[in-house]
């Protein structure tokens, strides 16, 4: 899957690069129904993306955030799973939060991926069986296996909040928009967890969870399964991405979420 890595990795970057000329020449932003921000440069990546990769791979199948999904994707064995922009609110506010998310599905599992923050400067990639890296340099999760003052990347207000079965202890807790980006954190050891129990979207998830994998960590739903990709459906319930010592931790915290419904 090397090529398709250096395909997908070569489209990131250039995606990355139109991205950042557009928010200096001055955006045009519209929300979508569920009220999140759309601009005139996640859709121009998007077409950007859709040439490049299919043009290079006509037989595999397109699932992209900003393109209307085609349920002909569910007959292709292989598809390319895209957010061209992952954290357009903090593209769209000028900080450095967000990335392009390009993975490779093969029978409904990441081979290939890459989550470029192209502000940061920074390019996470993975094949399956290759290890995750960093621009290059082998990265692996923290190995953490004690909550208590662990870095977490997510919501301040959703870990204090008074309805949780088992409280949250004391954690070092900061945000980042991109959904992508945060796992990646994870599955480079700067960050120890992070977890977002709403429901989030294949292309979200795609690229990061076999980066996270391949460094070692745990990366799961919200009930503590692996995630299948090119569903009919492309939503799957919540994150969970952390050094594999935490998971019993966090997933005896947010079962109880499903039981209450």
């Amino acid at each position: 899957m090397t090529d398709d890595l250096d395909l997908i990795v070569s489209a990131a970057r250039e995606a990355g690069a139109l991205i950042l000329k557009a928010r200096e020449a001055g955006l045009t932003v519209e929300y979508k129904a569920n009220h999140s921000p759309v601009t005139d440069a996640d859709l121009a990546a998007d077409v950007l993306l859709a040439e490049r990769l299919r043009s290079a791979r006509p037989d595999y199948g397109w699932l992209s955030e900003e393109t209307a999904d085609n349920p002909e994707r569910l007959q292709r064995r292989r598809i390319f799973l895209v957010d061209p922009i992952d954290g357009t609110r903090a593209y769209v506010r000028g900080r450095p939060w967000f990335a392009v998310s390009i993975a490779v599905v093969e029978d409904g599992t990441p081979v290939a991926g890459v989550v470029l923050a192209p502000e940061l400067n920074e390019t996470y990639t993975a094949v399956a069986g290759g290890g995750a890296f960093l621009n290059g340099t082998p990265i692996a999760h923290s190995g953490r296996d004690d909550l208590t003052d662990a870095s977490m990347v997510g919501d301040k207000a959703l870990f204090a909040h008074p309805a949780w079965h088992t409280p949250w202890p004391p954690m070092r807790i900061e945000s980042r928009n991109s959904l992508a980006y945060r796992v990646c954190l994870v599955a480079s050891g700067a960050f120890d967890a992070a977890v977002a129990p709403g429901d989030k979207s294949e292309w979200d998830l795609g690229a990061a969870d076999l980066i996270a994998r391949e460094a070692g960590a745990v990366i799961c739903d919200r009930n503590g399964q692996p995630y299948v990709y090119n569903r009919p459906d492309p939503s799957h319930a919540g994150l969970v991405a952390c050094a594999p010592g935490l998971a019993t931790l966090i997933l005896n915290r947010l079962r109880p979420i499903e039981g209450d419904r």
